[in-house]
């Protein structure tokens, strides 16, 4: 069996050498606008393959690609690793070697999109790449979120191009199914249109820990929230009944990441474990329990080991109790199991050394995490790209064929549903007109707005009146968004008769390249931060408007400013719309969580249970409107 697999996959890498001369050509149909219909595309001769027949079932069609598949192939679809685009369109380097050398097939694109002509024809190239192939299995292209105002590498990137609206947060703040709906519907249009058909989202851990950094891409606290607003976000990306329409969705970090111990997240070896003082673990199981009834697609479990629970103390994405005892045959997942990203080869992201977060099992060789995240029942592994691991485990024959089998049908047929095999291009210049237009940018900035949570108003100073008679000191914005509007700034609390300050919601800065974006650490701010605010609240009425990634202990910046606004990814014009009620705005948002009143009060809470600390300043759900004041 060694010696079969050795000699296939020396052919294998003969034949992707040697493709562009061997292949018979065969005709593929590209959109008019594909950005291709000025070169030739030739690909090895297919066509009379019945896994390229699309009047065949998907099963008789899975199953026919499977059999002609070389054990390198299959292993090729059992990773899926982060790809950038080169400058200007171009390919970055280890894009040839990915998809011609190691056969990949799964990509999560990096980067921001500033420019959708040039992403959706690099994204037609590359596709003409991957079909070039023995094979031609075209390429599932995913993406973190990226319609927020977020930039954090790893978990989300600047919405640039698309259309703008609030972190998940916000939409937890509106409270509306029917608009996590719209937005979900959006997204997935915005998304096809450059080619991306996976979303690593949504992310439905809860934030029972305050302290935790990614607490931004949650929908908060509220584990009956969190599960009604899911299967809003399914269904929009779904976009009816699963198919060629549609884009599939990654849930996670199942099996609730929310409950980190001491609020470190577990990308770092500080922040290995989950936690469950309080013996909660089911209440974070109930959102996916919905993700799954409303057919969530894909599940990613985290890095958080479970300490204190019936299950093995390793990263739940090794870990069979959870994944295959858990998800699989406790509640019924019957879908495609992604694991996070490097659970099993060090790295080097953003100048950082990254050991992988192979959390519990850290002694363990490359290939045995390899083989015990296979057995633990994944199907894809995130952010590695060791095809060798893989065939040494079926030539060694410490994981089967038939099991490879398995996960390798699952993703084939995810890709015929999705409608790749049969049309795997773009209409460059159809995204051109869609990503981005009018109406969608329209609704964005409408949630935005929506999702404002007003938290105090004194003396009902919100909207502001008369704007046009005042003089303005500023923080967090530039003044060129005042003037627009024709108001006054000046550089000195002391010489404004109204301040407005954006701030960004207390954290402690980390070192490092990747870790320096994560938000961490206490949610107070320092006593320097506090003493020079309050000197601007002593010298002036203000108006804040914090940024809310996650809760915040600022009892007296509510005791001080005469007004306390949150916002969770909002553009400065969304802002000043509020504050002076254009064209009616105000805010509708409620709280998505408890806002804490000390670190004190947080640190002896427990990390598994919601709504915990002691004496909030103000609770889930609070938030006032104008007609309230």
């Amino acid at each position: 069996m060694a010696i079969r697999h050795r000699t296939q996959r020396k052919l294998n890498t003969f034949v992707g050498f040697f493709f562009a001369t061997t292949a018979m050509a065969t005709a593929i149909s590209l959109p008019a606008s594909s950005g291709l219909q000025h070169q030739k595309l030739n690909v090895r001769s297919t066509e009379g393959l019945p896994y390229r027949n699309a009047s065949l079932s998907v099963d008789e069609r899975v199953e026919d690609l499977l059999q002609r598949m070389t054990i390198e192939e299959k292993a090729g679809q059992l990773f899926q690793n982060i790809l950038t685009m080169g400058a200007n369109g171009t390919f970055a380097n280890g894009t040839e070697t990915a998809v011609v050398g190691k056969l990949m097939t799964h990509f999560n694109l990096a980067g921001t999109v500033d420019n959708v002509r040039t992403n959706a024809e690099w994204y037609n190239r590359l596709q003409q790449m991957a079909l070039s192939t023995r094979l031609g299995i075209p390429i599932t292209l995913s993406s973190d979120p990226r319609h927020a105002f977020t930039n954090n590498v790893g978990t989300g990137f600047t919405a640039n191009s698309f259309s703008q609206w609030p972190e998940s947060l916000g939409l937890a703040a509106i409270r509306d199914a029917e608009l996590v709906e719209t937005f979900a519907n959006i997204a997935r249009q915005e998304y096809m249109a450059i080619g991306l058909r996976s979303s690593l989202h949504p992310q439905i851990d809860l934030a029972t820990e305050p302290r935790w950094a990614r607490i931004s891409g949650t929908m908060g606290e509220c584990a009956n929230l969190t599960a009604e607003l899911v299967v809003a976000y399914i269904k929009g990306f779904t976009g009816g009944e699963f198919g060629t329409n549609s884009v599939t969705t990654v849930t996670k970090h199942f099996p609730g990441s929310g409950p980190v111990q001491d609020g470190e997240d577990s990308h770092f070896t500080y922040g290995k474990n989950a936690t469950y003082p309080g013996n909660n673990f089911d209440y974070h199981l109930i959102p996916f329990k919905a993700a799954i009834a409303a057919g969530a697609r894909q599940m990613m479990p985290y890095y958080s080991r479970p300490v204190g629970t019936k299950y093995e103390e390793v990263a739940s994405g090794m870990n069979k109790g959870i994944i295959t005892d858990l998800l699989k045959h406790e509640l019924g997942f019957k879908g495609i199991v992604v694991s996070d990203w490097g659970l099993v080869t060090d790295a080097i992201i953003r100048g950082q050394d990254m050991p992988a977060r192979a959390w519990g099992a850290e002694s363990l060789t490359e290939l045995q995490r390899a083989e015990k995240i296979i057995n633990a029942g994944v199907d894809q592994l995130g952010g590695e790209q060791r095809i060798d691991l893989i065939v040494e485990l079926v030539e060694t024959g410490l994981v089967s064929e038939e099991r490879i089998d398995v996960s390798v049908g699952k993703l084939l047929r995810e890709k015929f549903l999705l409608g790749l095999f049969d049309n795997p291009f773009v209409d460059v210049e159809a995204a051109v007109k869609l990503v981005g237009n009018p109406d969608f940018v329209r609704e964005g900035a409408i949630a935005q707005r929506k999702a404002y949570t007003l938290l105090t108003n004194k003396d009902n100073i919100l909207p502001l009146k008369s704007a046009s008679t005042l003089k303005f000191y500023i923080e967090g914005f530039n003044k060129t968004f005042m003037e627009s509007r024709k108001l006054q700034v000046v550089d000195k609390p002391e010489d404004a008769d109204m301040a407005l300050l954006r701030l960004q919601a207390p954290y402690v800065p980390r070192p490092g390249g990747f870790e320096a974006q994560y938000h961490a650490g206490s949610l107070e701010y320092n006593v320097t931060e506090r003493a020079r605010q309050a000197a601007i609240y002593e010298a002036v009425p203000t108006v804040v408007d914090m940024y809310l990634d996650r809760p915040a202990a600022i009892p007296e910046i509510f005791e001080a400013a005469q007004a306390v606004m949150a916002n969770y990814g909002a553009s400065t014009d969304a802002f000043l719309d509020i504050v002076l009620n254009v064209n009616g705005s105000r805010p509708h948002g409620k709280l998505p969580f408890d806002l804490p009143r000390s670190q004190a009060a947080v640190e002896a809470s427990r990390e598994d249970v919601p709504f915990d600390t002691e004496n909030p300043v103000f609770t889930f759900g609070h938030g006032l409107s104008y007609r309230d004041c």
